[in-house]
């Protein structure tokens, strides 16, 4: 399965010629393609070409004689095989602005609607312009509000877009954009989980609190975060429908119990951190007047609502910074 879209890198000699006989043919051959310049001017000293395929995928060259890059969610080309990926971050800044104020512009064309949310679509552009998971990624924000139950896509998306415009995880864009997922199967609930990070990541943020995710520890195991010398691992339960255990209660018990037999077993003291971000006000009601333990502390169960309201409760010494 394809991963987000990254730079391959190539230190070899290219040619308008080389591009046309090595990229261009391979691709015209297996899917129908043609090559067009840029949208917008690439660095000095540099050309450019875009690679349009018949099935919509699509495909940016740039090149100065000495080496190139190319940015694809289609097949790469045997010529490309063998050069390196690299992340945005890690190419240099004329490149990586210029590759992705193309991309940008082409999910403006495909995606307009996702692009008013700006932040948002920069930061998940990785994915969303990725080979595999650029049809489930948007419908997951399109048709789901981003994982909100009972909210409309743009008081979701909104809520996503302010975040991230805080800037805090920039640092991580291709660690935690690729959690969403580059696979063309749709999964509801994968993605639901995932958001439950970023929404830990803005509980944790807001009340004051630094945080590094996707921490690896000698264990072999890897947690979402690491607050200070705190560990914290964030759950996300589905919503008591669509699992066997039919109330919310049971459904955060059964989640907070799945982490317990994991990274918690081997790691006591980390912070159990529960999104609840998925449960409708009545399923959460329940929760938050009952305020059950999972047979786990430190516990934090939380719910966001996309206008920013934020409820929950602690149980047990949770050595962090928090609003309840």
């Amino acid at each position: 399965m394809a991963g987000p879209i990254r730079f391959r890198y190539s230190t070899e000699c290219w040619s308008e010629d080389r591009v046309r006989r090595e990229l261009l043919s391979p691709l015209e051959a297996s899917f129908g393609a043609e090559i067009t310049g840029p949208w917008f001017a690439p660095p000095e000293g540099w050309a450019a070409r875009r690679l349009v395929m018949d099935n919509g995928d699509l495909a940016l060259f740039t090149w100065n004689g000495q080496e190139a890059y190319w940015a694809g969610n289609t097949e790469t080309p045997e010529s490309l095989w063998r050069t390196d990926k690299r992340t945005f971050a890690r190419s240099p800044d004329p490149i990586a602005e210029w590759g992705q104020r193309e991309l940008f512009a082409q999910l403006e064309v495909e995606d307009p609607w996702l692009t008013e949310y700006e932040t948002l679509s920069r930061f998940f552009l990785p994915v969303f312009l990725s080979k595999d998971g650029r049809d489930s990624t948007r419908t997951f924000f399109r048709d789901h509000a981003g994982g909100f139950p009972d909210a409309d896509r743009e008081a979701g998306l909104a809520f996503y877009d302010d975040f991230l415009a805080t800037g805090v995880l920039d640092d991580h864009r291709y660690t935690m954009a690729s959690k969403l997922g580059t696979s063309q199967g749709f999964d509801l609930s994968r993605m639901q989980a995932t958001m439950g990070e970023f929404n830990a990541a803005k509980l944790l943020v807001d009340s004051g609190n630094d945080i590094v995710p996707e921490v690896e520890l000698d264990s072999g195991h890897s947690v979402d975060f690491r607050v200070g010398d705190t560990l914290v691992e964030v759950t996300r339960p589905r919503p008591p429908s669509r699992r066997q255990v039919d109330t919310a209660i049971g459904a955060i018990k059964a989640s907070g119990d799945a982490k317990t037999r994991d990274q918690l077993a081997a790691h006591p003291g980390a912070v159990l951190a529960v999104d609840c971000t998925s449960f409708r006000d009545d399923e959460w009601q329940r929760v938050i007047g009952e305020q059950p333990d999972v047979g786990y502390e430190p516990l934090v169960v939380f719910r966001y609502r996309p206008d920013g309201r934020l409820e929950g409760y602690s149980r047990g010494s949770v050595p962090l910074s928090l609003p309840f």
